[in-house]
């Protein structure tokens, strides 16, 4: 994950001065345990202001709304106590080639500050301490105490120290080339380490893109360089800090996938560098976010559907062996009805089945009388005969368990990688039912999901319909139960765990066979039978599906269905 280094949040510095000075601070709120929004209202626009001090994602830029979800979080509540209502009067790096930045904030425009917000963008060391004007600190992202730093403690009712001051000469436009090239080949060593260890404010970002633009290997060593490779590399050098000074930036993507505010190794344009910074890190975190929470839902439901399998197998078997209870009776009837044949000491006897006349061997104990060990026959047909009755239930509350799961684990294997925020709050809503199911424990600070939200994957038929599909079992129940009208067709595999699909249709619409057909490879596809190539898919109208009284989410009967085969090989491309 690319950092925010001193370039890029001068940048950032540089559009919030022209945009957002003076602003009202109108809210706080706490996103997670690392970024704050702020929200900000100035004579023509409002915004909520990130600030993250995120280990690898610390960032400052306007960015999107907070969820609506309760704020729990004790530093943003100290926050908005002292800055609700206040000005944003000034932002402003507190000294040259730092990434530290002071927000100031005071009773109205024009007034002396009374608040001062630093926020520390330096990787792992990130921080945001809020002062009074005497710089006495208030309150604090992260406390560092002594035992944690012997350089510097960060403390509420300390006094603010800034950050030790970096190592390194200072860049400067008035070097020449030939004092610049003496500096960065000095210790002969590969180009881009060498132009790191010289200077101050360099991030590794800004350098290998000097370096590639100039058509030189950062890994190159600096002895290799012609004096062409130098002059050109000094050019690049110049315009960095001529951009600097400046102030001209151009924000962009960059070819390999990062960013840029230089304009340098550019793919595509940003409007602005606040979207920029916005949307990289919130696609960074959240696929990091996706990635952790997909394998944590994915091991959990593994682990639960194995020991779940291993109790079905287990209850499968029991039954198994009830299934001899009547052959228990029958023996026993046999052996009453044939009492005269019994004789003292016989350890089997062999008579005539009723129905069959076949001969039926039955042990006996040659202890006991014919009587008593019929009676034995007896007791084991009870016996069985009520294991079965306990172990049926029990089989078909596992049985139901696990096609639950299966359909947990079939949403789960729909999104396999993060393409869209919708991805990751598709995980979030199956991450809030396994916890109302109590499969997961509840964490303390989580990011709910809004219940408001509904994306379902869409997709359209040869004639234009459009195809509604589950991504999760929330949504498929909301699908089913909620958006379904009775002009829908609603789909679903047959006796397999998979999406609700619902081919909307407008009143007197009626969709033709390439309809139907489309709807159910889609089914099929978003099902556990994704790889065969057909799959047997059920549809009906909304009215016939029903919820059974306790069932799990997603759980649904139906009837008067109709049969189609569904090709999930078989898709528009």
């Amino acid at each position: 994950m690319q950092s925010v280094d001193y370039t890029t949040l001068t940048a950032i510095s540089v559009d919030l001065q022209t945009h957002w000075l003076p602003a009202r601070v109108e809210q706080v709120y706490q996103r997670d345990r690392y970024t704050i929004a702020i929200a900000l209202r100035t004579l023509k626009t409002r915004g909520w202001l990130t600030v993250s001090w995120h280990p690898q994602a610390a960032r400052i830029c306007i960015g999107d709304p907070p969820p609506k979800i309760p704020d729990t979080f004790t530093f943003s509540d100290q926050l908005r106590h002292q800055l609700n209502g206040y000005a944003l009067i000034a932002l402003n790096s507190v000294a040259p080639w730092e990434r530290v930045i002071n927000f100031q904030f005071a009773k109205r425009p024009g007034d002396p500050a009374v608040w001062h917000l630093f926020v520390e963008i330096m990787g792992k060391y990130s921080n945001v301490i809020l002062t009074d004007a005497h710089h006495q600190i208030v309150t604090v992202a992260h406390q560092v105490t002594a035992n944690q730093s012997s350089v510097r403690t960060v403390q509420t009712g300390q006094p603010y120290e800034l950050p030790p001051t970096l190592t390194g000469t200072k860049p400067s436009l008035e070097e020449s080339q030939t004092r610049w090239q003496e500096r960065v080949s000095l210790v002969p060593g590969k180009l881009q380490r060498q132009l790191l260890n010289s200077y101050r404010g360099l991030s590794p970002t800004v350098a290998r893109s000097m370096i590639t633009m100039s058509g030189l290997d950062p890994q190159q060593l600096t002895e290799s360089l012609s004096d062409s490779d130098w002059k050109t590399l000094f050019s690049y050098w110049q315009e960095w800090l001529k951009n600097l000074e400046t102030h001209n930036f151009n924000p962009g993507w960059t070819t390999d996938g990062g960013y840029t505010v230089l304009g340098w190794e550019l793919k595509d344009s940003v409007e602005t560098v606040q979207t920029l910074i916005n949307r990289y890190y919130s696609d960074e975190i959240n696929q990091e976010r996706f990635g952790q929470l997909r394998h944590q839902l994915t091991q959990k439901i593994s682990n639960v559907l194995g020991k779940l399998r291993v109790k079905a197998e287990g209850f499968t078997q029991r039954l198994q062996q009830s299934e001899e209870a009547d052959r228990y009776r029958q023996q026993a009837d046999l052996l009453m009805a044939n009492l005269h044949h019994w004789k003292a000491g016989m350890t089997s006897i062999t008579l005539n089945d009723f129905a069959t006349d076949e001969p039926v061997s039955i042990a006996l104990n040659p202890e006991k009388n014919g009587v008593q060990n019929a009676q034995t026959l007896y007791k084991q047909h009870q016996k069985l005969k009520r294991a079965r009755s306990a172990v049926e239930p029990l089989l078909k509350d596992v049985l139901s368990e696990i096609e639950y799961l299966e359909q947990v684990e079939a949403s789960l294997n729909q999104i396999e990688r993060y393409n869209h925020p919708e991805d990751l709050q598709t995980l979030e809503e199956i991450r809030e039912e396994l916890i109302e199911e109590n499969y997961l424990s509840d964490p303390q600070q989580r990011t709910s999901p809004s219940k408001d939200e509904f994306h379902p994957y869409r997709y359209s038929t040869p004639s234009g319909f459009e195809v509604w599909i589950g991504r999760n079992n929330r949504q498929n129940d909301q699908l089913t139960f909620k958006v379904a009208t009775d002009y829908d067709i609603w789909f679903h595999t047959q006796e397999i765990a998979g999406s609700h699909v619902l081919l909307r249709l407008e009143p007197g619409s009626v969709p033709d066979e390439a309809d139907l057909q489309t709807a159910a490879n889609w089914a099929a596809y978003y099902s556990r039978a994704r790889q065969s190539e057909q799959v047997a898919v059920v549809y009906t109208e909304p009215k016939y599906v029903y919820k059974p009284k306790g069932a799990k989410p997603g759980m649904v009967v139906y009837k008067r269905e109709k049969i189609l085969w569904g090709y999930p090989h078989n898709l528009p491309g």
